[in-house]
């Protein structure tokens, strides 16, 4: 069956990094498109950013341009999303998702990013 388990989650002050990574299992992780989707306390679910099976492209939403980074490692079936001068607003729940036909069919269980001093 399809698994995605995130991990890296944890405590930063603002200003610091963290790396978050996706493994995957029950599918043939280098033909999909993969995401990173966030969900803020008390907010909607946020896009965050996409790769493509092959890693030549990568999609960021405006405001976590120029600070994350996204890749792939499709050898070891890995999503990885490399966070850099964090801020308290990029708290959330992240979660890595599988791209299928314009949706998300699977998602991991998630991990806590906390920026706070």
């Amino acid at each position: 069956q399809v698994q995605l388990v995130e991990s890296g989650g944890g405590l930063v002050q603002p200003g610091g990094s963290l790396r978050l990574s996706c493994a995957a299992s029950g599918f043939t992780f280098s033909s999909y498109w993969m995401s990173w989707v966030r969900q803020a306390p008390g907010k909607g679910l946020e896009w965050v950013s996409a790769i493509d099976s092959g890693s030549g492209k990568t999609l960021y939403t405006g405001s976590v341009k120029g600070r994350f980074t996204i890749s792939r490692d499709n050898a070891k079936n890995t999503l990885s999303l490399q966070m850099t001068s964090l801020k308290p607003d990029d708290t959330a729940v992240y979660y890595c998702a599988r791209d299928y036909a314009g949706r998300y069919d699977y998602w991991g269980q998630g991990t806590q990013v906390t920026v706070s001093s």
